[in-house]
């Protein structure tokens, strides 16, 4: 039987994969095109299992050579020579993997290149040799994309390729490199130094701006993971609705490959194949709880960047409405990273996962500055193993004021939703999680939907702009209540106004559904 794999190379005869043939077929017409490429996307995006399906499919027609710059340490990168010497030997492992002519494996053992302009020269003899157009694949390219040599190596790359297009040189068909930063506007960053082309002479623009723009989807679709699931299901007959698992499983993912793929494999062998909308959910649950690679690297990534962090901050808690503009550094870190992408013009993050992960590393973040740490967790609010949610927003209305007074109003308003997130989780860790809705969030509302156990609550944090805009706040709650079919929900209002500590918490009917008010 297959598996759902996520560690390294997915392989068609031993996992489940999901149907990127469209993909596939995408990438291959841009080599059928000549051009050259970065398939730049965020760790753990399949970009190796890109590589090696692509690999496949030109196969015939084209004669491939991939390899990898991973593991090669630094020595390589130290001199021209030394690289020369490297990208020869790796030419020729991955030659005789192919099953090549042994003519050609000879061409790079008889006489290491020893330089840049040697190496073109070698590039050329070789690719008037084969009998196939030469498509050259390099996997794991960022731990050189800042080093002289490599740049150097580029400037090959570019100065052959234009060569070429004139008909005045020889070369490779297609270069393709992969890696997580997108190489093809790489300035000249070291001081005092040069990249140079084969003729030996300094370029100073970009050596990679002959590249074109890769706009293939590299995420996962639900019709892509649909596939994935019903060869999974031809082989378990659980009589899971595969198409509205895919579908959920989209939905807290945005199709981010090893997301999926983890869920699945969480589904499948830890949840005793719970199919289901509440498996996902419980899996969900078992992935926030657990470390992992990709889920450390976000949270290290914002550590590291405190612009990328604060922009996320605004995004979250904040509500701000960010234009998605990638020249714009933050957004194109961001970006790069896979924690935002652009929704609909705006820069959200991307995907649910990652949201609840961020929202957890805010609220122990917060916990560390505030007295929120304090807080004991009521065994009213948590009956019978229900969650008492109007008793919870009364209890924080009076840890509210306890927590912050007036010459703390200023920290209070910027971050009084991340204190009520903060509130919320020492109820719920372990047994429950919530999430943003996307489509609510903005500087004045947000809508919170709060699962626990069984239970599903709705929470709109709404800040006091005026009581039209408070009566506002109904309907707009009926109307997400009324689209998630649920008779009740809970208004919770931050007013700044400087006025009496006098909390306000009652029930209102609205059209037919209960609302649960609460100002603070």
């Amino acid at each position: 039987m297959h598996k759902f794999n996520i560690t390294g190379l997915c392989v068609p005869h031993m996992h489940y994969m999901a149907d990127t043939s469209k993909k596939i077929s995408q990438i291959s017409a841009m080599v059928d095109e000549g051009l050259y490429f970065t398939i730049n996307r965020a760790r753990q995006y399949g970009k190796t299992t890109t590589f090696s399906s692509l690999r496949r499919k030109l196969s015939d027609k084209y004669l491939v050579i991939k390899t990898s710059f991973e593991g090669v340490g630094d020595e390589p990168f130290a001199s021209d020579k030394n690289f020369c010497a490297m990208f020869a030997d790796n030419i020729c492992e991955a030659l005789e993997a192919t099953g090549a002519d042994g003519e050609l494996i000879s061409l790079w053992t008889a006489d290491i290149p020893r330089d840049m302009k040697q190496l073109g020269k070698r590039v050329t003899s070789f690719c008037e040799k084969s009998s196939k157009p030469v498509v050259m694949m390099i996997d794991e390219i960022d731990k050189t994309a800042d080093n002289q040599v490599f740049l150097n190596f580029l400037g090959l790359l570019r100065d052959k390729y234009l060569r070429r297009n004139d008909g005045d040189d020889c070369t490779f068909r297609s270069v393709i490199l992969a890696g997580v930063s997108d190489i093809k506007n790489l300035r000249r960053r070291i001081t005092g130094e040069e990249i140079l082309n084969a003729r030996g002479e300094r370029v100073f623009n970009s050596p990679w701006n002959i590249a074109a723009d890769f706009k293939v989807d590299m995420s996962f679709n639900p019709a892509e993971i649909f596939a994935m699931l019903n060869e999974y299901e031809s082989d378990y007959h659980t009589g899971m609705d595969a198409r509205k698992i895919s579908e959920e499983l989209y939905r807290y993912t945005n199709g981010y490959p090893f997301l999926v793929s983890k869920l699945c494999k969480t589904i499948d062998e830890d949840l005793s194949k719970d199919w289901s909308v509440k498996g996902i959910k419980q899996a969900v649950k078992l992935l926030l709880s657990e470390r992992s690679t990709l889920l450390d690297d976000v949270i290290k990534n914002l550590k590291n960047n405190p612009k990328l962090r604060d922009l996320v901050y605004q995004i979250l808690i904040g509500g701000e409405d960010i234009p998605f503009s990638p020249s714009q550094s933050e957004i194109e870190l961001g970006a790069m990273y896979g924690i935002l992408v652009n929704y609909n013009g705006k820069t959200a993050v991307a995907n649910e996962v990652f949201e609840q992960y961020i929202l957890d590393y805010f609220v122990v973040d917060l916990k560390v500055k505030t007295k929120t740490a304090s807080v004991v967790v009521s065994s009213q609010v948590i009956e019978n193993g229900r969650l008492n949610m109007q008793l919870c927003l009364e209890k924080f209305g009076r840890h509210y004021y306890e927590m912050f007074d007036e010459r703390e109003l200023k920290f209070s308003e910027r971050n009084g939703r991340l204190l009520f997130l903060t509130y919320l989780k020492a109820f719920i860790n372990g047994k429950g999680f919530c999430h943003i809705e996307p489509g609510t969030r903005n500087a004045l509302r947000m809508d919170l939907v709060v699962d626990y156990g069984e239970d599903q609550f709705i929470v709109e944090l709404k800040l006091w702009r005026g009581e039209k805009l408070h009566s506002d706040a109904y309907a707009q709650l009926w109307n997400y209540l009324d689209a998630k079919n649920e008779n009740e929900g809970y208004l919770l209002t931050f007013d700044f106004r400087k006025r009496d500590k006098t909390q306000k918490a009652e029930w209102v009917r609205f059209n037919g559904k209960r609302i649960f008010d609460v100002m603070v």
